[in-house]
């Protein structure tokens, strides 16, 4: 089970962090990969150790709040592969603060890159799926977009998550006919470049052991198993889910 021999995917945010985590898992199972990001250098470094795993790897420079860019990456992604099977809505970012202090500029760039992203990512490539009848598109959101929060002030980016999740729900309906299955993934806790700096304060720290049921943040890996899942054929009949992979954080 879960082999995808023979699949091509495609992963934005794929330089750093969990984007890099799921292009390492997706060519494990034998994915070909399609990664993106604006740091042309991170993903050539990546390339390397991808192909390791005795795959093509092809690295292109994306700034995900671009639709020429994007475009551009959906183009040469279709002519060097000839398909796309799965794609991977990962990139981020986020200026924090509460909803009383945000300016429109800090809005307007959370909203774009966390969510309009998702939605142009997912129109140039769900297209090219649509040709060949046959698509998974898994788009990382937040446990941020299911629950609020009152230890860090971040509107923008709960409102951008949560948009996520309901456009998965949207796609998956629209695209069910298709035979594209769009599914969510809203991660804890988990150290990143944007992330390291909070998690790792003392009082950060204590806020997870009281509030995390596992005690703990995610550890690098963690994620893997629910992207192989549900990018691969067996997940068929799983559309429009939403799937916290947070240690039970928001199961309380």
């Amino acid at each position: 089970m879960f082999n995808l021999k023979g699949r091509v995917a495609v992963i934005t945010g794929a330089s750093s962090g969990l984007g890099k985590q799921m292009a390492k898992a997706l060519a494990k199972q034998g994915a070909d990969l399609v990664i993106l990001a604006r740091r042309i250098e991170k993903l050539e470094e990546l390339k390397i150790e991808l192909e390791k795993e005795h795959v093509k790897v092809l690295p292109i420079k994306c700034d995900v709040t671009s639709t020429e860019d994007i475009n551009n990456a959906a183009k040469k992604a279709e002519e060097e592969f000839g398909k796309v099977d799965i794609l991977v809505n990962c990139a981020g970012s986020s200026k924090d603060k509460g909803v009383l202090e945000m300016e429109d500029e800090e809005w307007n760039f959370t909203i774009a890159t966390d969510q309009t992203s998702v939605f142009k990512m997912t129109r140039a490539f769900g297209n090219i799926m649509k040709k060949n009848n046959y698509g998974r598109v898994i788009n990382i959101a937040s446990i941020y977009g299911l629950v609020g929060n009152d230890e860090i002030p971040t509107i923008a980016y709960h409102s951008s998550k949560g948009g996520v999740v309901n456009f998965t729900r949207a796609a998956a309906a629209e695209l069910a006919k298709y035979n594209i299955t769009v599914n969510c993934i809203c991660p804890g806790y988990f150290y990143t470049e944007l992330t390291t700096q909070v998690l790792d304060t003392e009082k950060f720290q204590e806020f997870a052991k009281t509030h995390v049921p596992m005690k703990r943040y995610g550890k690098e890996g963690e994620l893997n198993a629910g992207v192989i899942f549900l990018a691969s054929d067996e997940a068929s009949y799983v559309t429009g889910a939403v799937l916290p992979i947070d240690g039970g954080y928001t199961a309380v």
